[in-house]
């Protein structure tokens, strides 16, 4: 049968069991409207404010919503996305956004989301394009952070979160082998306490997955850092011999390649050394920062990084692929694989080959197409492309900690190591307390003027101002606008909050 007969069959067969749908449902005519209207959302964002609270009747519109019993044009959807979501966005398409680590969309990356929603495969395995593109696509990312990967050792996930749950569940399978004990078969009852080893500024994702994989956040030992930011292997080592001493069993060291908070990067060789010397995983977090290596300006700080036995990151934040698209890589293929391997018999496939399904790799059995989009916002930018916006945004967040310590009334409280400027205000003559809780309420406050979104955290025992820059498209004049605004909102805030003494 030639394609011009299942053509005419297909043809043949909707004649006879539907009528043609309405023009309002036409999806071509539909599918150039939604390229419109979100060219012009994304034209226009740096235009209008960054981020604002919904008002109440629009907040309920979207809440309240009832169930449709009828259907709804595919125009008339438009229509509500346009008037009752694009104008109120998180913010984060805007180069003033400098919040969290949220980046703005690759435009590549968007275009790209259509074509795989359109095909809406099940990425599990199988001889189709998303898979195959899937396994070039996990080489590539390995390529960009310098990370061996033997094919099979890593696979897309919705993010860091479950990449890094997908690493430790590895991790703990190897450890338990080791001390005589089938995890998969027989659970964790009656092992010795698995230990791993965190810093305080280490992401919550990390205890999570250690809750959810059953090693109890009890059994996360947090080790100290030097005034850089950087684990400190002294602590850790004596953390490790008391407790071997204590009958437990050290399985696991999680180093960062980018703290959310401050930026800073760990130093991998004296930390792969001593998980070599102690029998231990090295796992990285690189989630947001592992992606600067690209930078020459600041890959020095990423020596060792090889090293490790998992790499935990994010192509949806410093590559701007859109959400949701995290990248689990492990160093052993087998490992990986041996503990989430499970194929029930609907599921063979003697076609496979030696790698077997991505289904093999993890916990997801219907996995989505995230390889497109990752695809397109690389080879759209290329190495070269992707190294210059990433070394932009380091050489801002520079300059921005340049700006905050040149002006009296901030303090800058790290080293700038990647892009994130850790900062405070704290003018002269504004005690300890003060400059705490002014700190605290900062970050909302420059929220709502709407013209720049900034993120609070605490560092230590004091309350900081966190820049973000994700951003090619930033300059400095938008660096400048954030230091002003916060100013501004600090002033509006001592206002509000000085004791009224007009009666006294």
């Amino acid at each position: 049968m030639t394609p011009d007969d299942l053509r005419d069959l297909r043809g043949t067969r909707a004649d006879d069991v539907r009528t043609a749908p309405p023009a309002a449902d036409d999806f071509r005519a539909a599918a150039h409207a939604a390229a419109e209207l979100v060219s012009d959302y994304l034209d226009g964002l740096p235009a209008r404010p960054v981020w604002q609270p919904m008002d109440e009747t629009a907040r309920a519109a979207l809440l309240d919503a009832p169930l449709p019993a009828g259907g709804t044009a595919l125009t008339e959807l438009l229509t509500a996305v346009e008037r009752d979501v694009l104008p109120y966005p998180m913010g984060n398409g805007n180069p003033r956004f400098f919040g969290w680590v949220n980046s703005a969309p690759a435009p590549a990356g968007v275009l790209a989301g259509l074509a795989a929603a359109a095909m809406n495969p099940s990425s599990a395995g199988g001889d189709h394009a998303d898979v195959h593109l899937e396994r070039a696509v996990v080489r590539w990312i390995a390529e960009l952070v310098g990370f061996p990967h033997p094919a099979g050792g890593g696979l897309l996930t919705s993010g860091t979160s479950m990449a890094t749950i997908v690493c430790l569940a590895a991790a703990r399978n190897r450890a338990a082998r080791a001390a005589g004990w089938d995890v998969r078969e027989d659970g964790l009852a009656g092992l010795p306490p698995l230990v791993g080893y965190v810093t305080g500024e280490t992401h919550s994702c990390v205890r999570k997955a250690a809750e959810l994989l059953g090693l109890g956040s009890r059994h996360l030992r947090t080790v100290a850092t030097g005034p850089d930011g950087r684990l400190d292997t002294a602590d850790l080592r004596a953390a490790i011999e008391r407790d071997r001493a204590a009958g437990l069993l050290p399985f696991l060291v999680v180093a960062s390649a980018g703290t959310v908070g401050t930026g800073a990067v760990d130093a991998f060789h004296p930390i792969a050394d001593l998980c070599a010397e102690q029998g231990l995983w090295l796992h990285v977090d690189g989630a947001y920062g592992a992606f600067g290596r690209l930078d020459p300006a600041i890959a020095h700080r990423y020596a060792g990084l090889e090293r490790a036995d998992s790499l935990a990151l994010d192509p949806h934040k410093w590559l701007g692929v859109p959400v949701d698209c995290g990248c689990a890589l492990v160093r052993d293929t087998e490992e990986l694989r041996g503990t989430f391997s499970l194929v029930p018999s609907y599921l063979r496939d003697e076609a496979a080959g030696a790698l077997g399904w991505f289904s093999e790799y993890g916990t997801e059995q219907t996995r989505p197409f995230r390889a497109l989009k990752v695809w397109a916002t690389i080879a759209h930018r290329g190495r070269d492309g992707l190294a210059r916006d990433i070394a932009r945004c380091t050489a801002l967040a520079r300059h921005l900690g340049e700006l905050v310590t040149a002006d009296p009334e901030l303090e800058l409280l790290a080293e700038v190591q990647t892009s994130i400027t850790a900062f405070r205000y704290r003018p002269a003559g504004l005690d300890e307390a003060a400059a705490d809780a002014l700190n605290r309420e900062l970050p909302a406050a420059v929220q709502r003027r709407g013209r720049v979104f900034v993120t609070g955290a605490r560092l230590g025992e004091r309350e900081m101002l966190r820049a973000c820059l994700l951003n090619a498209a930033t300059i400095e004049a938008d660096l400048a606008l954030l230091l002003a605004e916060v100013k501004a909102a600090a002033a509006d805030l001592q206002t509000i909050n000085r004791p009224d003494t007009e009666d006294s």
